[in-house]
């Protein structure tokens, strides 16, 4: 689990950060959660968007993200997704103790 402090250090990170995920009317599906590890993997830290017409509400698929991908959630703005998981070969993020 992140600390309060962590999680403030990855927010101010992630606040430049372009949301490289969209989230439609399909809704989450294995494909997705993949592709998400996959560029966790690579950046750590990822922006998701959750469109309008997306039939589930944005804590639900925040939470199938996350766990999905075993990954933290930073948070949730709007419609949007913050989550965060450490590299193991592409470390990039130092988090404070």
């Amino acid at each position: 689990m992140l600390t309060g402090k962590q999680k403030r250090f990855l927010r101010s990170k992630a606040h430049h950060l372009v949301p490289i995920f969209q989230v439609g009317k399909g809704g989450v599906n294995g494909n997705m959660i993949r592709q998400i590890a996959d560029a966790l993997e690579a950046r750590e830290l990822l922006k998701i968007s959750v469109l309008q017409n997306c039939e589930e509400d944005k804590e639900t698929v925040a939470e199938k993200l996350s766990r999905g991908a075993d990954a933290e959630l930073v948070q949730i703005i709007g419609n949007t997704i913050v989550l965060y998981k450490e590299s193991r070969e592409n470390k990039q993020l130092i988090l404070p103790q």
